[in-house]
């Protein structure tokens, strides 16, 4: 694998350092895979203070699936509003929960099969479980792993699973975990879709900007 990977890799790692971590990953420090799965439905289309303070409310009143599935969809609304479309996230969390109890005896399941079996629940956020819920080797790719990943020139695909599947096979095993958290920062403050602040990146030089029309 090339070793201009791995040293842009340790440069990003190391700009992004002080930034705020992303909502999943702190609420993932309970290392608890029900709250990863729950707080990762949350945040999807949604911002990240949003996120957390949703989250923060749904687990006042439940934080195990069997808590969970006592409430009425109402009041999971309510407690998880403003995030983005929480009408549907609420049927979702109850429907997730309602399954974990039923099928896997209420504990997540550990394997991306059994995941994307929930209704509701992608690829994203099933290698989020894994990865930050079991610490089990996964990669998860949301939009600012895929843009960066291609800006940067390191791959060239047109879907999060090609990426996925791409970074698999350049990205070193034991840094899958953590790609997503140090792309979502990098994504967030500095490789930023539009005009992003080349001028001030540390992986300026390694970087094609493949994509890239103007920066700053």
């Amino acid at each position: 694998m090339p070793t201009s990977i791995i040293k842009t890799l340790n440069l990003i790692k190391r700009q992004v350092k002080h930034f705020i971590l992303p909502s999943v990953t702190r609420i993932s420090f309970q290392k608890d895979p029900y709250r990863v799965l729950i707080s990762c439905i949350l945040s999807l289309r949604t911002k990240d203070k949003v996120t957390v303070s949703a989250s923060k409310k749904l687990f006042g009143l439940a934080d195990n699936p069997y808590d969970m599935v006592k409430l009425s969809a109402r009041r999971i609304e309510k407690a998880i509003y403003p995030v983005g479309f929480y009408r549907n996230k609420a049927k979702s969390i109850l429907g997730v929960s309602k399954t974990i109890i039923s099928d896997f005896r209420g504990k997540v399941p550990n394997t991306i099969e059994e995941l994307l079996g929930f209704k509701g629940v992608g690829r994203k956020t099933a290698n989020l479980v894994l990865g930050l819920g079991y610490n089990i080797p996964a990669i998860c790719v949301d939009i600012h792993v895929h843009r960066i990943s291609n800006r940067l020139g390191w791959i060239r695909t047109s879907t999060a699973e090609e990426t996925e599947e791409a970074l698999k096979k350049i990205i070193p095993r034991s840094r899958w975990i953590e790609l997503n958290t140090i792309k979502v920062r990098f994504g967030q403050n500095i490789c930023v879709p539009v005009s992003p602040f080349c001028s001030s990146c540390m992986v300026n030089r390694l970087c094609k900007k493949a994509g890239v029309k103007r920066f700053r």
